[in-house]
């Protein structure tokens, strides 16, 4: 069973910094196309950030030069780094996992960014 459980998610002031964790269990996380996405009050879900299992990256335009993906492949982590934060950031954010034809979704995490 696949499953990907983000964290770090919170309340922070515009300007400010979170960093989303996500951890992977069940799949070859190694040869997956890791991402995260997120889906704003009202809003559908969007593309934020996505990594290939080779390394190569792709951002959201609204996101390039603040937000940063990585992943550990020793650790089945992949991580997204947010700086200066927006209060259109304001979003639950998910982690994506596809490895051949499959997808999966974690939970999500709630990002707030409010004063």
């Amino acid at each position: 069973q696949v499953t990907l459980v983000e964290s770090g998610g919170g309340l922070v002031q515009p300007g400010g910094s979170l960093r989303l964790s996500c951890a992977a269990s069940g799949l070859i996380f190694s040869s997956s196309i890791m991402g995260w996405y997120r889906q704003g009050p009202g809003k559908e879900r969007e593309s934020v950030a996505l990594i290939t299992s080779s390394g190569s990256i792709n951002y959201a335009d609204s996101v390039k030069g603040r937000f940063a993906i990585s992943r550990d492949n020793t650790k089945n982590m992949v991580y997204l780094q947010m700086n200066s934060l927006k209060p259109e950031d304001t979003a639950v954010y998910y982690c994506r996992a596809v490895w051949n034809v499959n997808i999966a979704w974690g939970q999500g995490t709630q990002v707030t960014v409010s004063s």
